[in-house]
């Protein structure tokens, strides 16, 4: 059990994990998109305007000399600024160095380069290559980057424009920072929430584990109980698996109860047959050790009690091995039905057979009172032998356990979709947990006579035609036996 939570646990772990990865590449793929996104669109707006400065000189057509006597000049002095420690200016965002043939930064009249327009011409190697280039390139000048074109005067110099992009870096710098700050509180969040919904979610499967570990130990009853909070899937899987549950207890308990039967039939049918046998085992002794006279054999008899004797000893043995006849007989009917027979259907006049049964039952004990209630012909789909030996097994169960005055009325009618027959008699009837055995096998109320099969057999054919059979009875108050048959149109 222990074993098996631990699986589920490390299940719920592993689907926490997966959407905490699948979550966490969306973030960082997020945010490389809105950075990269944000950034190239910040560096376009800066090269927009280094590419607009650089076309401004480069149209105009002024040479070095030209510049140094701008009157403009002075008003381009805040951009050009002063590194000079005592200078309260912060350093210009945006640098005009103007580079000579060398290389070197070179003086606009009587200003001369600070230390970092100096710094920038020399960050540039080739000051004539950057000029030829079309795209702005990025150098650092210190520790602060810079984007950077050069422009071409028509006197041959070169003017390099310099932008900071400081702010730029920094901004996007916060913004991942921000972003991975979000991002790690989002994945937080889910872990927590996916642990939740995963742990209630698993909860069906968990209960499906423990039903199957205490069927596994026993208990059959056991089901999968239902989930406060059921998805569709789930809530399928758990009816299936209770009424496969409910199908494995009931095959369990039917293999249970029909092995009992079994057990109980062998035992039964050992004992019934163990009586005539030791009984013809007996007499056979008899005869064999000479105690017997047998008159069948031609030796004359000594004396006539001898006679009488052995004649006794061998109507014995015959009505003993008739008795284990008709056993096998009807173990072998019993058999057969157990087996689901096909049976012969025909049409079938039920009114005839109960007439010719109460004839037969009038031959036998013409002193018992015999009322036929059989009107008209009530034709069944069904297997004549069948029926007969339904209709012969009930009268014999008269006969042999009601006294032979003792009334008895057989009777067939139709009531709706069935055809109900009925033999009921006046005799002392049966106790409740006699009538409770009555159609078991080998069963015989109060020890009496007959082998127990014959209201078996009746069960059995009744059942075979997909009809039912019932007995009402009552101390002192007779039993009455009902047949129901399903009333198959007759074609």
């Amino acid at each position: 059990m222990r074993r098996r939570r631990h699986g589920l646990r490390s299940l719920r772990v592993q689907l926490t994990l997966a959407n905490v990865l699948l979550l966490s590449l969306g973030i960082v793929a997020a945010t490389a998109v809105s950075l990269m996104a944000a950034r190239f669109y910040l560096l376009d707006k800066v090269d927009t305007e280094l590419k607009a400065s650089r076309a401004s000189l480069q149209t105009s057509g002024f040479t070095l000399k030209q510049v140094e006597s701008l009157s403009e000049l002075a008003v381009a002095m805040d951009k050009f600024g002063a590194d000079d420690p005592a200078d309260a200016l912060p350093a210009p965002s945006v640098l005009y160095v103007a580079v000579g043939p060398g290389g070197r930064a070179v003086d606009l009249g009587a200003l001369n380069p600070t230390a970092r327009q100096r710094a920038l011409a020399a960050a540039v190697g080739d000051p004539v290559a950057v000029a030829a280039e079309d795209e702005p390139q990025d150098v650092r000048v210190g520790s602060e980057p810079y984007r950077l074109v050069g422009a071409r005067l028509s006197d041959g110099t070169v003017v390099l424009i310099g932008t900071s992009t400081r702010a730029l870096h920094e901004g996007m710098g916060k913004a991942l920072r921000l972003d991975l700050a979000f991002g790690t509180l989002l994945l937080a969040v889910l872990a927590c929430v996916t642990l939740f919904s995963v742990r209630r979610r698993m909860r069906p499967l968990e209960d499906m584990v423990e039903t199957s570990s205490a069927i596994a130990e026993g208990d059959l009853t056991a089901r999968v109980p239902s989930s406060r909070h059921p998805t569709q899937e789930v809530e399928q899987l758990r009816l299936s698996l209770n009424a496969m549950l409910q199908q494995v207890e009931s095959a369990h308990r039917t293999r249970e109860r029909s092995a009992a039967q079994l057990r109980r039939f062998v035992a039964d049918a050992s004992h019934e047959l163990r009586t005539p046998l030791a009984a013809i085992r007996g007499y056979l002794q008899l005869y064999d050790k000479g105690m017997l006279q047998d008159p069948r054999v031609g030796v004359p008899p000594v004396e006539r009690s001898g006679d009488r004797g052995s004649r006794r000893a061998w109507d014995r043995v015959l009505a003993e091995t008739d008795r284990m006849g008709r056993l096998v007989d009807e173990l072998l009917v019993l058999a057969r039905l157990d087996q689901r027979p096909e049976l012969r259907l025909r049409n079938v006049d039920l009114s005839r057979l109960v007439r010719e049964a109460a004839a037969d039952l009038e031959v036998q004990q013409p002193e018992r009172p015999v009322t036929v209630d059989a009107d008209g012909a009530v034709l069944v789909r069904a297997d004549e032998s069948g029926l007969r030996q339904v209709l012969g097994n009930l009268v014999t169960n008269v006969r042999v356990h009601t006294p032979a005055d003792v009334p008895v009325r057989l009777g067939v009618e139709r009531a709706g979709g069935t055809v109900r027959l009925c033999v009921a008699d006046e005799g002392p009837g049966l106790a409740e947990e006699d009538a409770a055995r009555v159609f078991d096998r080998f069963f015989r109320a109060g020890g009496g006579a007959g082998s127990g099969l014959g209201m078996a057999i009746v069960q059995g054919v009744v059942r075979a035609h997909g009809g039912e059979v019932t007995v009402r009875t009552a101390p002192g108050e007779g039993l009455a036996v009902t047949v129901e048959l399903p009333a198959r149109a007759a074609p």
